[in-house]
Protein backbone atom coordinates (compact mmCIF):
# COMPACT_ATOMS: atom_id res chain seq x y z
CA UNK A 1 0.00 0.00 0.00
CA UNK A 2 1.66 3.23 -0.71
CA UNK A 3 1.21 6.62 1.54
CA UNK A 4 -0.30 9.33 -0.32
CA UNK A 5 2.13 12.32 -0.49
CA UNK A 6 0.85 15.27 1.80
CA UNK A 7 2.05 18.76 0.16
CA UNK A 8 2.69 22.04 1.62
CA UNK A 9 0.99 25.07 0.37
CA UNK A 10 0.40 28.49 1.10
CA UNK A 11 -2.65 30.27 -0.05
CA UNK A 12 -1.40 34.25 -1.26
CA UNK A 13 -4.23 35.42 -1.45
CA UNK A 14 -4.42 34.92 2.73
CA UNK A 15 -1.41 35.42 3.47
CA UNK A 16 -0.21 38.63 4.96
CA UNK A 17 3.77 37.98 4.79
CA UNK A 18 4.24 38.51 8.92
CA UNK A 19 6.92 35.72 8.90
CA UNK A 20 5.75 33.83 11.90
CA UNK A 21 5.89 30.19 9.30
CA UNK A 22 9.29 31.16 8.73
CA UNK A 23 10.26 31.85 12.79
CA UNK A 24 9.18 28.30 12.77
CA UNK A 25 10.57 26.35 10.05
CA UNK A 26 12.70 28.04 7.71
CA UNK A 27 14.01 25.47 6.15
CA UNK A 28 10.57 25.32 4.44
CA UNK A 29 9.43 29.10 4.29
CA UNK A 30 10.59 32.27 3.07
CA UNK A 31 8.25 35.20 3.73
CA UNK A 32 11.21 37.72 3.03
CA UNK A 33 9.03 39.26 -0.14
CA UNK A 34 6.23 40.04 1.88
CA UNK A 35 4.09 36.54 0.88
CA UNK A 36 5.42 33.54 2.46
CA UNK A 37 6.40 30.90 -0.26
CA UNK A 38 7.00 27.14 0.69
CA UNK A 39 11.03 26.42 -0.63
CA UNK A 40 11.04 22.73 0.17
CA UNK A 41 8.72 19.94 -0.52
CA UNK A 42 7.62 19.02 2.73
CA UNK A 43 9.11 15.68 4.75
CA UNK A 44 7.05 13.92 7.68
CA UNK A 45 10.33 13.60 9.92
CA UNK A 46 9.67 17.87 10.20
CA UNK A 47 6.04 17.44 10.99
CA UNK A 48 6.31 19.31 13.90
CA UNK A 49 8.09 22.57 13.08
CA UNK A 50 5.14 22.50 9.99
CA UNK A 51 2.69 21.88 12.79
CA UNK A 52 3.81 24.98 14.99
CA UNK A 53 4.33 27.23 11.56
CA UNK A 54 0.54 26.52 10.53
CA UNK A 55 -0.92 26.93 14.11
CA UNK A 56 0.94 30.17 13.83
CA UNK A 57 -0.26 31.57 10.93
CA UNK A 58 -2.99 34.57 11.93
CA UNK A 59 -4.60 34.24 8.62
CA UNK A 60 -4.76 30.61 8.12
CA UNK A 61 -2.94 30.46 4.78
CA UNK A 62 -1.23 27.46 5.53
CA UNK A 63 -2.09 24.12 5.12
CA UNK A 64 -0.80 20.31 4.31
CA UNK A 65 -3.04 18.80 1.22
CA UNK A 66 -2.83 15.48 0.06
Amino acid sequence: MSEEKENLRVNEDLCIGCGACQSFAPEYFDASEGVAKVIKDYDQEDRESIENAIDSCPAQAISLEQ
